[in-house]
């Protein structure tokens, strides 16, 4: 196994991403908050784009994760969903290339399996498979990936739509594959965080809850709203 992926084990990796209209959008503010979070422990980071993992790869030593996102979509792969856009974070610095492993159809055609094939071949990076159900994942270990991330439940139109993390897919996936299993996804609580690593999860990513002062302050109000009702 590559050693960038096993030292990831029971470790914690943040996710910090600024997308358009988040005040915090930007190089500057994100490579600070990896530096924060590497701070406080974080064994690696995902990050978005690549101005943000070039500055990022300047400001910490961990592993980063890079990702290049176009617009989200129920319907459309949207995370590095082509080789040339993988090949930019690559030569970003990114470490390892996450990109969308889900069965819907790309822009190009190609499928998820070819281009996780594309990027091992061509680039000699490990490649983490964000997956929504556990036959995606499945689909993903056979065609090559290094890891499998449960970073799309919930977030393709035929995933569960649930408010919590989906354990159940970790659990699945973990159970029938050798392969890393990262549990991704609505992990906003240590004792959800503690809940995958009881399931089996290699690692656990975790991203608005630490990266997003706009989001965590509107979960706060809710969560007061609730318990004043």
């Amino acid at each position: 196994m590559n050693k960038i992926i096993s030292d990831l084990k029971g470790k914690l990796i943040v996710s910090c991403q600024a997308l358009d209209g988040n005040p915090l959008k930007g190089a500057v503010f994100m490579s600070a908050m990896a530096k924060a979070a590497v701070q406080g422990g974080a064994a690696a980071i995902r990050a978005n784009g690549v101005e943000d993992v070039k500055a990022i790869k300047k400001k910490v030593k961990v592993p980063v994760i890079g990702i290049n996102k176009m617009l989200a979509s129920e319907t459309m792969p949207y995370i590095t969903p082509n080789f040339a856009m993988a090949k930019e974070i690559y030569e970003a610095g990114a470490d390892i290339i996450a990109l969308d492993a889900t069965l819907r159809k790309r822009p190009d055609g190609i499928s998820a399996a070819e281009l996780i094939k594309q990027i091992k071949n061509k680039l000699g990076i490990p490649v983490m498979a964000d997956i929504s159900t556990y036959e995606e994942g499945m689909a993903a270990v056979e065609a090559g990936a290094d890891i499998i991330a449960t970073t799309l439940s919930g977030y393709t139109a035929y995933s569960p739509k649930i408010k919590t993390p989906d354990l159940e897919v970790v659990k699945k996936l973990v159970s029938s594959t050798d392969t890393p299993v990262i549990a991704e996804g609505r992990y906003n609580t240590p004792e959800y965080v503690k809940a995958a690593y009881e399931n089996g999860a290699y690692a656990v990513v975790i991203g608005k809850i630490i990266t997003n002062p706009e989001f965590i302050t509107r979960y706060f109000l809710e969560k007061i709203k609730e318990s004043a009702i």
